[in-house]
Parts: C-alpha cells; structure tokens; sequence
C-alpha cells in the first residue's frame, strides 16, 4: 500500500493543493485546528502526477477496519471514547514495549472528535480522532508524583484513563486505585502516555523532567493495532462508563 498509517502530511497537503481549490492546512505542531487557504491556483501536470497517489490515499483511508457496537461520547470527567481510547493505549503499551505497564492517560484535547459512531469505522476515521502524530511513550513516576499529576488531571476536570480509578473532589484525586490497589507513595509506576504530555504539553509541566522511554510508535497506530485485535477476535469497538473517574458525592 503506498500509503501508511503513520501518515505522511506533506503527501496530503500536496495532493489536496493540486486537487482543490481550498485546503485544509495544520495551523500548528499540536492541537490548533486549521486555517483555510482558498483559490489557489491548479497545475494540471501536478494534477496527473499526483493523481495515482490521491486515490491511493484515498482508498486507504475509506478502508473498513472495525465496527462500533455503539456510538461511544467523548465526555468528562468520564466517557465511553475515552475509555475505549485508553484501553487500547495500554494493550498496546503492554504489548509493543513487551513489559508491566500500570495505567494509560490520555489528555482530554488530544481526543479530536466528540463521537466515534456506531457502525463501520474506517482508516480515516481514526485520523480524525487523532490527527497529529503523538509518540505512545512510558514514563516511571514515583506514587507521590503520579498523585501530584492526579491532582491535575482532577482540576482539569478529568482526562480518559485506564489501569486507574479515582474521586474528584475539591479538583484534587482522593480514592485512588492504581490496578484496583490503592495508590503507594514510594512506589514507581509506569504509565504510559503521549509524548506531547510528557514533555510538558496541554500545561504538565510536573512531567516533563521525566524520563520517556519511546520505540517511535503512535498513540494512533495504537488504537489501530487494538482495533486490530478486536477484529481477529470477532469482537467489536465498544466500551462501557466504569466510574473511572467521578465526582465525589
């Protein structure tokens, strides 16, 4: 297939400028959306040239590779996509760096539809979800720290996890499970998470003094990869609201 997954942009913007007259072009690195570029001019030998390229993508990226059982909500302080996003993230964590892996986050503004809807899913649509190439990456936290970084999850209201449960209240985690165990604060953890994150992106700062062990694997080739999985084991996308995250009554 001439085109990946891991996406190559510069293929995209390219065969959208000689197809278009208006194109949709990334207005920074990480989570800012898109300026609109009208009337540009057309190349009709770029045009032909391109042509086998586009098609390839675009047959790529209609290509079926899971259904959803249900229409999974991006919601806060807990939602099904974001449960389900989270899941695959550390199945795939677990597998790809081949060691125990105790929790997955992913920061809420990462998660770039408010839906995933039931029915077909396609390639496409997962670009859609999370369009920006963000490295699935580990970090070890010691527990004082990881309930420092639960305390800031918690005041932003909450962010997609898994392997972790927690109460929210006064925007500060009490109740924490780690594992379904209760948060020790000597103990190292190892959480995966997006390299965005962990270099101090959507305001973590308190991570990114951390070190990160990455192997140059996406968050999105992530939930390909689970997605993937699903299949072969006839099952399809779906997740269900745990109380991962609630507010305290």
């Amino acid at each position: 297939m001439l085109f990946s997954r891991t996406n190559n942009w510069l293929l995209i913007v390219c065969t959208l400028f000689i197809s278009c007259k208006a194109i949709f072009v990334p207005a920074k690195a990480e989570y800012a959306g898109y300026t609109i570029a009208a009337d540009l001019p057309r190349d009709s030998v770029m045009v032909r040239m391109m042509q086998p390229y586009r098609d390839s993508i675009e047959k790529s990226m209609n290509e079926v590779i899971g259904v959803a059982a249900i229409t999974l909500e991006k919601k806060q302080p807990e939602g099904t996509l974001g449960n389900f996003m989270a899941d695959a993230i550390l199945y795939s964590a677990r597998k790809k760096f081949n060691t125990s892996v105790d929790a997955a986050v992913i920061n809420y503004g990462g998660i770039r539809l408010h839906q995933l809807p039931k029915g077909e899913i396609t390639t496409g649509k997962i670009f859609e979800l999370m369009p920006f190439d963000n490295m699935l990456v580990l970090q070890r936290l010691k527990g004082s720290l990881l309930q420092e970084f639960l305390n800031f999850i918690a005041d932003k209201g909450g962010w997609p996890v898994a392997g972790i449960s927690m109460l929210i209240k006064d925007k500060r985690a009490t109740n924490v499970l780690i594992g379904g165990k209760p948060l020790e604060v000597e103990k190292i953890y190892t959480i995966a998470i997006s390299g965005y994150v962990a270099s101090g992106g959507d305001n973590a700062t308190l991570l990114k003094d951390i070190p990160q062990q990455s192997l140059v694997y996406t968050l999105r080739d992530a939930i390909f990869d689970y997605i993937e999985v699903l299949q072969a084991q006839g099952k399809q996308i779906t997740a269900t609201d745990e109380n991962r995250i609630k507010h305290a009554q």
